[in-house]
């Protein structure tokens, strides 16, 4: 069990946006990761917590791809919404400024995809100086060996890894 202080601990959702929780995924389907995200989403309002959700736009576009919009679930529970317009949610999109200034020094990380936006963007927050923590059964990635590789290899190596259930906010 990882208990952490939700005053300091954000939840940061990554790419869950209608045309990516629609893609073959695995290990987990898009509609899994959505569901369990939103979970914690409302966990953590509930703590006190701030809920980030973190969107992907491509630059240089005149209109974005149908589905960029986030899930309409995710938008309602999310206290901030951060565009990128890179794989990692840290460049150029104040996102370290805005946690700082919310006092958070703990990232807990779901979404889409668990190897491409998620661990990008945790290898920026853990550069920023964030304690990591990552919810397996909250990510997915367009393979499950992409998938593992980021859970099993690089993720123990930045942070705690950790299933849905195994976390509390006190």
């Amino acid at each position: 069990m990882i208990t952490l202080d939700p005053r300091r601990t954000a939840l940061v959702l990554i790419d869950l946006m209608d045309r990516i929780v629609a893609n073959q995924l695995a290990p987990y389907p898009g509609s899994q990761v959505l569901a369990a995200s939103l979970d914690l989403a409302r966990t953590f309002r509930a703590a006190g917590a701030p809920v980030v959700a973190v969107r992907v736009e491509r630059p240089n576009v005149a209109e974005q791809p149908p589905g960029s919009d986030l899930a309409a679930e995710v938008a309602a529970v999310a206290d901030e919404v951060v565009v990128k317009r890179t794989i990692g949610g840290f460049h150029g999109t104040g996102l370290h400024e805005l946690l700082r200034a919310r006092g958070v020094d703990t990232l807990v990380f779901a979404g889409i995809a668990t190897n491409l936006g998620v661990e990008s963007t945790a290898r920026a927050a853990g550069d920023h100086g964030y304690r990591l923590v990552f919810v397996e059964d909250a990510m997915t990635a367009l393979t499950a060996e992409e998938h593992r590789a980021s859970v099993e290899l690089d993720f123990p190596r930045l942070g705690e890894v950790t299933a849905a259930g195994e976390l509390q906010l006190k």
